[in-house]
């Protein structure tokens, strides 16, 4: 190949470099109220990340749409303590009473049906941000079986660092939620179902989830 041609070449590779980057934005989301009772922090796992550090914004490519919003919620556990599964999609954020899902102690899961195959590039979760608490091993995985047992689902975030909920050592830090939720980068993975899972918080032994947010395209 001609030296000419070797840096036209380049040239056309680093301008779609250059459009590609430019087309990337910062993922950004309606923020609920804070609504702290009390100033509790938890402390006691090995795992947690600094109270004060701050997430770097999620750079997503353009024309991304929450496509969680209003689509079908199921769980392991099918009759909630307190709240029913659609809150989690609903768009409601909000930290009081009748906006959140409570599930059963030990390691539970929801699961959003997108209803087709999406290319995912951001997670957005609330668990619970009324008062400050972690929730323990909290893993998001996205595959197109509904049953997650076909061994191709994408594992996007893993907070077990000793492998106690038995899917695996992670290395994602667990986090004191607030109201501003926990943005997860998942990279343009495809799927249909996204599935997140925890294993009770540090204030109690409960799983609870206010909205999940599936940022993408179809």
């Amino acid at each position: 190949m001609k030296k000419t041609s070797i840096i036209a070449t380049l040239s056309i590779a680093a301008a779609a470099c250059a459009l590609q980057a430019e087309d990337k934005v910062a993922l950004k989301t309606e923020i609920p109220e804070a609504m702290f009772e009390g100033t509790k922090v938890p402390l006691k796992l090995a795992n947690l990340e600094p109270v004060e550090k701050k997430q770097a914004p999620l750079m997503v490519p353009a024309g991304c749409t929450n496509l969680a919003l209003d689509k079908p919620v199921t769980a392991s556990d099918d009759l909630p303590v307190i709240g029913d599964l659609e809150y989690i999609t609903d768009d409601d954020k909000d930290a009081a009473d009748g906006s959140y899902v409570e599930l059963g102690p030990q390691k539970q899961w929801v699961q959003i049906d997108l209803e087709e195959e999406a290319t995912i590039y951001g997670v957005w979760l609330w668990h619970f941000h009324k008062n400050a608490r972690a929730y323990i091993d909290v893993i998001v995985q996205v595959s197109n079986d509904e049953n997650f047992a076909d061994g191709k689902e994408v594992t996007v975030y893993n907070a077990d660092h000793d492998n106690s909920s038995g899917m695996g050592k992670g290395k994602d830090k667990a986090y004191v939620e607030t109201n501003l939720g926990r943005v997860i980068d998942a990279k343009g993975t495809k799927g249909r179902y996204v599935r997140l899972y925890s294993n009770g918080n540090t204030s109690n032994e409960m799983n609870h989830y206010i909205e999940v947010e599936v940022w993408g395209k179809k």
